[in-house]
């Protein structure tokens, strides 16, 4: 791989950046001065030093989140704090973004990446990937909402909401959906008469978030966990 192009996926600067710094002595490969940017390297073999840092290449990240309320799910936004703020600069320079959006008051499961291909498998409505939240209302849940739920509603759409599967704890529950539409398990809810007071991811797919997340921490997805996601064909 081009030097210029494996430090351009990393985040490093443009193409036209990257030369500069060559020629300015930022850049080592094996311990020797790399003055030309166009230089071939083997990112597992050769050792790569920018700026007195070593450069770990990889193509793509994978991270979850615990995502908490109060910060958006977007890489930009002129007025709120954004889940990107939250991840280290070591993260932001591959440029991932989180696959989906949970509302600004919501917290729980979301997965930030650079995979566009495996984003576009998770989000494509034709996947129908599951996504589960645990709920709290106020009023009482009931048999009767439950089979609402698994009918569809209207919330507004086209159509109806696909079928859902309500599991009633009193004034909690767990949902789970195959559809992401705006607001919808608070405008679910709404048409049974009954207020979302809280709302938590814990499952998308086969992928389960890990419980010793605080609130506004991450990890990087265990080779297990990214098997999972990439079941979704």
């Amino acid at each position: 791989m081009r030097l210029d192009k494996l430090l351009g996926n990393m985040g490093y600067g443009t193409r036209s950046e990257i030369k500069k710094y060559c020629k300015q002595g930022l850049v080592f490969v094996n311990d020797k001065e790399v003055k030309k940017s166009d230089v071939h390297v083997n990112p597992e073999q050769d050792r790569i030093v920018f700026n007195d840092i070593e450069v770990v290449y990889r193509e793509f990240i994978y991270l979850m989140m615990n995502k908490p309320s109060g910060v958006v799910s977007a890489t930009f936004d002129k007025y709120d704090d954004t889940v990107i703020d939250l991840i280290d600069l070591e993260y932001q320079i591959l440029e991932p973004f989180p696959v989906g959006r949970l509302d600004k008051d919501t917290e729980g499961l979301l997965v930030l990446t650079n995979d566009g291909q495996l984003a576009h498998r998770i989000l494509s409505p034709k996947k129908h990937v599951p996504k589960k939240y645990y709920v709290e209302v106020d009023g009482e849940i009931t048999e009767q909402d439950v089979e609402k739920f698994k009918e569809g509603l209207d919330i507004g759409e086209e159509k109806l909401t696909k079928p859902a599967v309500l599991e009633p704890n009193g004034d909690t529950a767990f949902v789970t959906i195959t559809e992401g539409k705006f607001h919808q398990i608070k405008r679910m809810f709404e048409q049974v008469g009954k207020k979302v007071t809280y709302l938590k991811r814990v499952k998308m797919g086969n992928l389960e978030l890990d419980e010793d997340l605080e609130l506004g921490e991450y990890r990087e997805l265990t080779k297990e966990e990214i098997e999972k996601l990439e079941e979704i064909r």
